[in-house]
């Protein structure tokens, strides 16, 4: 696996390669990454990762200091999973001068779920994907399911200002009790852990309900919630909504997606399941 700090190199390298998938990530990678580089082989003849802990992604209440750097143990998962170049640029290469152009996504879909509790956030997101986009330029670019509002604002992007790449969605890689797997469940307590798949079988539930014809979501919504609530987490959202633009579901067609996210001790967690 070759290793790229600065464009120019990267470029180079790109210029050389075939068809080309591009995986972004903040590091800290677990079996869900992998699986993810891996399906990323399948797509194309050399798969490119990035390492970036993008500060314009982080709020006020987050701690961009102290997220998790593993480079080390990192190269070791992508080089056994088969990546071909690792790009981890630091910010004076992303951000060469004072970001002051950035890409603004759907007040609509971005004011919502993860959105209203992470101002900012996708606004972040956005922009540094893009500029790895133009970077890289990949014939397919992959994002995991498990940060499903983020999926959707990237694939929205790329169709609307018509970025010639596929993005591919890598399915959510589970523990055997349904946890999704994330960087975050390092935080969590034994006792926590245990607790931890809740949040996955209450949108089962959810989702087993409306495949048999529920169709009173709010009702759905609030018992998970309470569920959660009444075994120490603290609920943010448990919300049934369009896979298409997580709007609320107007009409028997729409696919649908249930999210959750909620703390449980010190550590949020996300998840969400289609139905």
């Amino acid at each position: 696996m070759q290793i790229h700090t600065t464009v120019e190199s990267l470029r180079a390298a790109r210029r050389a390669a075939g068809r080309v998938a591009l995986v972004p990530t903040m590091g800290n990678l677990h079996e869900g990454h992998i699986t993810l580089m891996r399906q990323a082989g399948e797509h194309a003849d050399e798969v490119i990762a990035s390492i970036f802990v993008n500060r314009l992604q982080f709020g006020p209440k987050d701690d961009f200091d102290k997220y998790p750097r593993t480079l080390d143990a990192d190269c070791e998962k992508l080089e056994a999973a088969g990546v071909t170049h690792l790009f981890t640029p630091d910010e004076s290469v992303m951000y060469p001068t004072r970001q002051t152009y950035h890409v603004d996504p759907d007040p609509a879909q971005v004011a919502t779920l993860e959105g209203s509790f992470r101002p900012g956030h996708f606004r972040g997101v956005a922009t540094v994907v893009l500029k790895l986009l133009n970077i890289v330029q990949p014939d397919v670019a992959l994002f995991g399911k498990k940060d499903y509002q983020q999926l959707m604002v990237l694939r929205n992007m790329v169709n609307q200002l018509a970025i010639p790449v596929e993005v591919l969605p890598g399915e959510t890689v589970r523990a055997d009790d349904g946890l999704a797997l994330s960087s975050r469940n390092r935080y969590l307590s034994p006792d926590e852990r245990s607790e931890a798949s809740r949040i996955y079988h209450c949108l089962s539930r959810i989702r087993d309900a409306i495949r048999g014809g529920g169709t009173h979501f709010e009702t759905l919504e609030r018992a998970a919630m309470s569920e959660l609530a009444a075994n120490r987490w603290q609920p943010d959202y448990i919300s049934v909504r369009r896979q298409s633009d997580l709007q609320v579901p107007q009409k028997p067609s729409d696919a649908l997606v249930v999210l959750a996210a909620a703390r449980l001790g010190t550590t949020r967690l996300i998840d969400n399941l289609e139905i």
